[in-house]
């Protein structure tokens, strides 16, 4: 029997968790899953242009895995451009990070906002418009693990119960459940 799966950090949600080709009908086609550690490895390695080790960390799991992990997801993404099929995003299991870190590119400052809240207009201490997503901060970061959202093809099976439609709630909502 395998090893049960470690929950995994993620720092961003997808904006958008279904792509498809365009001018056919979505009932018509095959779907394709990419779950959400698949999208955050993407979003990762190829978006934000990290080393496998750098990207690994901010995940919480080891090189090795994240190194699956992205090469799964790479996979499933040609599979959909190449068959034409629809992307579908959801599923996984994986938690938030609590807070996201930005780096000023005009004076060096760094500084964290909670998880959930706006992209910042501009830096706190010299109000430039001129910043940038630094690496993830917060106890999340430091190895420090909250509460796992566990997420299985929307929502289905023992383990989804608590998460909404099959995507990871925001802390927002986190906070209005346990009110």
């Amino acid at each position: 029997m395998p090893r049960p799966q470690r929950c995994r950090r993620i720092g961003a949600l997808p904006a958008n968790s279904v792509f498809k080709p365009a001018r056919i009908p979505g009932r018509d086609l095959k779907e394709t899953v990419l779950t959400v550690d698949e999208f955050e490895s993407l979003r990762l390695a190829d978006y934000e242009g990290l080393y496998q080790e750098q990207a690994a960390e901010r995940m919480g799991v080891s090189r090795q895995t994240f190194g699956r992990i992205v090469e799964a997801a790479r996979k499933k993404v040609a599979q959909a451009l190449v068959e034409g099929t629809v992307l579908r995003i959801e599923g996984g299991q994986v938690e938030m990070a609590e807070t996201r870190a930005f780096e000023c590119a005009d004076c060096g400052h760094v500084w964290e906002v909670p998880f959930g809240t706006a992209r910042p207009g501009s830096c706190p201490s010299c109000q430039s418009k001129s910043f940038h997503r630094a690496q993830e901060a917060g106890a999340a970061a430091a190895g420090g693990r909250g509460r796992c959202r566990r997420n299985r093809q929307g929502g289905q099976g023992g383990h989804g119960r608590g998460n909404r439609g099959g995507r990871v709630a925001t802390q927002t909502e986190k906070k209005e459940t346990n009110e």
